[in-house]
């Protein structure tokens, strides 16, 4: 009986890890529950779980935006002082309002899409900066991150700055309420999720984000409007931004120096460890979703079972962009 060529095996073999591989974004998760679940009795109740994902909305809305950035071979540092600056500006506007308006439910809308058109005009700053200005993404939004965040201290004033009561108090079951006996904040990070796989997956504009990030240059040599399309990530970025903040307001009704501290570190590392090339060109929003979630959980396991100070959650996500980024060094 003729013996099989090892190339052959070499191939099926090569074919298992693929799939196995695939896997990895699902099993880590599942592990990771499981294991939560034996350290603390309290970590498999449907509250905890609800409050989980309650958590990761607003990471997983911006990383779900980052993601479109990095497969582009882009970069955002800033986001967390964007959210934090967009949060007090708003804040401030609706308390002024609220004089003029008279209506509470119009100053709560207008708050909200004031908070959207910020993240996009930010992002087009960004956007504009890197593609007309032809400076290094890396060095926009590590110029931004300070400048977002030194405008905040400066509105507040050292301090923070605190929605209405009144305002507050009508504005808060936008986070602690929901629908089906889940919070609108998942509800909403599940649509965003949805709408930016059709976008990546099923658009012209998403086939361009990732050949931008494969090569660039053959994607101008191809009609790609390179330029133009960089700058609409960096929009889109800021949009996500912009949703994740106007959720985020009625959790605390305040916004202060150090909100969103470290957001960019927390969106980047779902981004990464959700499977996205750090080179760019390849990645997927379910993956993202996946990391995001899997980050929550690690920081909620932490958190349950006391392995480690709360205090080196930021270092936990920090090991893990260094360990993926190492895991991704041969990636092409």
């Amino acid at each position: 009986m003729p013996r099989e060529p090892a190339e052959s095996h070499g191939a099926r073999a090569a074919a298992a890890w693929g799939k196995l591989h695939g896997f990895g974004p699902v099993v880590g998760p599942v592990l990771l529950c499981i294991a939560g679940t034996l350290l603390n009795g309290d970590f498999a109740t449907i509250d905890n779980g609800l409050n989980v994902l309650t958590r990761t909305a607003f990471i997983g809305i911006i990383a779900i935006g980052m993601c479109f950035v990095i497969i582009s071979g882009g970069i955002d540092l800033s986001v967390g002082s964007m959210a934090a600056l967009i949060a007090g500006i708003v804040i401030l506007v609706m308390n002024k309002a609220a004089a003029s308006l008279g209506s509470p439910v119009l100053v709560i809308v207008l708050g909200m899409l004031l908070s959207v058109v910020l993240g996009a005009l930010f992002g087009l700053i960004h956007g504009l900066l890197i593609t007309k200005g032809r400076i290094e993404p890396f060095i926009v939004t590590l110029g931004t991150l300070g400048i977002f965040r030194a405008y905040l201290t400066y509105f507040a004033d050292g301090g923070a700055i605190t929605l209405d009561n009144a305002l507050a108090d009508l504005y808060a079951p936008v986070y602690y309420s929901g629908m089906l006996g889940v919070p609108w904040p998942v509800w909403v990070f599940a649509l965003v999720a949805i709408a930016g796989g059709f976008v990546l997956n099923r658009t012209a504009f998403g086939r361009y984000v990732q050949a931008i990030g494969s090569n660039e240059q053959v994607a101008r040599y191809a009609a790609v409007d390179v330029d133009r399309v960089k700058i609409l990530t960096y929009m889109l970025l800021g949009l996500c931004v912009g949703i994740a903040t106007l959720l985020y307001v009625p959790r605390l009704g305040s916004a202060s120096p150090t909100t969103g501290l470290l957001w960019e570190l927390e969106a980047i590392a779902a981004v990464i460890v959700g499977g996205t090339a750090l080179r760019g060109g390849a990645g997927s929003v379910a993956g993202t979703v996946v990391g995001a979630i899997l980050l929550s959980v690690i920081s909620n396991i932490l958190n349950l079972t006391s392995i480690i100070s709360v205090h080196l959650n930021a270092a936990v996500q920090g090991f893990v962009i260094i360990v993926v980024a190492f895991l991704q060094r041969s990636r092409r």
